[in-house]
């Protein structure tokens, strides 16, 4: 045999290895999705068993099934701890070829699983985790947050009611990564708005007596008292202070997170006149309407959906809009992530919004306030809009970004 001719075969089983592999990954039509979150805990109303229904509503309004995918969806509770996160999702990336992970309430164990996805390039599609350093200087090629951040709080309720004579503020501060994002973020916008931070308190997470943290705040003379927290540490906080009569006493509870199912939770009577953001509600015009009808019924809880749960429904949406753009499932984090933020998004909860760069979806928030009971007119009928975001005041500036991945 001649070099040349012994080249030529060469290059022909070379050109047929490489075509059998594009064909492989064209057949390729498998995807598993994890659902990490808290499912037994105070995050678990929020998110839980909920977000998986949503996830699974997702895959079947997707139509991708009935054009040959094969999309499993998988489930295990973090815990809220990140070390039990890391090793779920450990073990779903190296035994279960799990392709993403998905919602992640509680920051500290999205940072870690964030960090996880990107030594294994798998995905993070973050809504439950509320931390802006998943899109700031701990962001990277493989994690996207799709639902809202401690930036779109603060500068949302916290400029509000600053500048609506809130000029000194005292915070509750949940005692991990969230809480410390979000009493920083929401410090720098009442500063930044001419107000005064006089101190704040740092309660462990999952604290059911609030009674000296509480009479610490009221001690301070703050106008406004700062909840720093979420879930069942929101509502607890809430209901307590309401014992203390911190509120008749002339002092203002900003709660800088809260859920449609913490104020069910609490009901009117206790929550009415609270102002927060949000970047979903289920009775904001007919499109979340429709979706938050149909979606009741299939709730494990029988609620009405959360921000986050909304969040994993139109992530869920546009990561396997992705995949059918690929025409297969490459199983390569960083690639199906490029291809999400290539495409344009759009989904009937949250409309368009684009996602940049450093892994944030652009998308409007809301300031809300919870409605008195007298004018609630229909179940679940809790809020009143006072104020509309735009998208690019939602999000911190690119430029002004320590994301690595944003080119300045």
């Amino acid at each position: 045999m001649t070099t040349s001719h012994a080249r030529r075969i060469a290059a022909l089983l070379a050109a047929t290895a490489l075509s059998f592999a594009g064909s492989a990954f064209a057949d390729d039509k498998v995807v598993k999705i994890g659902v990490l979150n808290d499912m037994s805990s105070l995050y678990a109303d929020i998110g839980g068993p909920n977000s998986v229904a949503a996830i699974n509503m997702a895959v079947e309004d997707s139509g991708m099934k009935a054009k040959g995918w094969t999309i499993e969806v998988i489930s295990g509770d973090h815990q809220n701890k990140p070390d039990v996160g890391v090793s779920i999702g450990r073990q779903w990336l190296d035994n279960q070829k799990v392709d993403v992970i998905m919602d992640t309430p509680n920051s500290g164990v999205a940072l870690a699983v964030s960090n996880l996805v990107k030594e294994k390039n798998a995905i993070l599609l973050n809504s439950g985790a509320a931390t802006a350093d998943l899109t700031g200087k701990a962001c990277n090629a493989n994690t996207i947050s799709f639902t809202y951040d401690t930036y779109m709080l603060a500068n949302g309720t916290g400029k509000a009611l600053t500048k609506a004579g809130g000029d000194t503020w005292f915070f509750l501060t949940a005692d991990y990564a969230f809480g410390h994002a979000l009493e920083r973020d929401t410090s720098a916008v009442v500063t930044n708005s001419g107000g005064k931070v006089l101190g704040s308190v740092k309660h462990p997470i999952n604290t059911a007596d609030f009674s000296s943290f509480l009479l610490q705040a009221q001690s301070s003379k703050a106008k406004v008292i700062g909840l720093a927290n979420a879930g069942g540490d929101t509502t607890n906080s809430i209901k307590q202070a309401s014992e203390f009569g911190i509120v008749q006493g002339g002092q203002k509870l900003a709660a800088l997170l809260l859920f449609v199912n913490d104020v069910h939770a609490l009901g009117l009577k206790v929550a009415q006149g609270l102002t927060f953001t949000e970047s979903f509600y289920w009775d904001l015009n007919e499109q979340t309407r429709a979706w938050s009808n149909r979606f009741m019924k299939l709730s494990p809880k029988g609620t009405m959906p959360s921000m986050t749960v909304a969040g994993n429904y139109a992530g869920t949406l546009h990561y396997l809009k992705a995949l059918e753009a690929l025409g297969g499932n490459p199983h390569d984090g960083a690639k199906v992530v490029a291809k999400m933020k290539e495409i344009p998004t759009d989904d009937p909860l949250f409309g368009k919004g684009p996602l940049r760069a450093d892994g944030r979806r652009l998308i409007p928030a809301y300031l809300f306030e919870v409605k008195k009971p007298e004018e609630s007119k229909y179940p679940w009928d809790y809020y009143k809009l006072i104020a509309t975001i735009a998208p690019e005041d939602a999000a911190k500036p690119l430029e002004a970004s320590d994301c690595p991945l944003v080119k300045k």
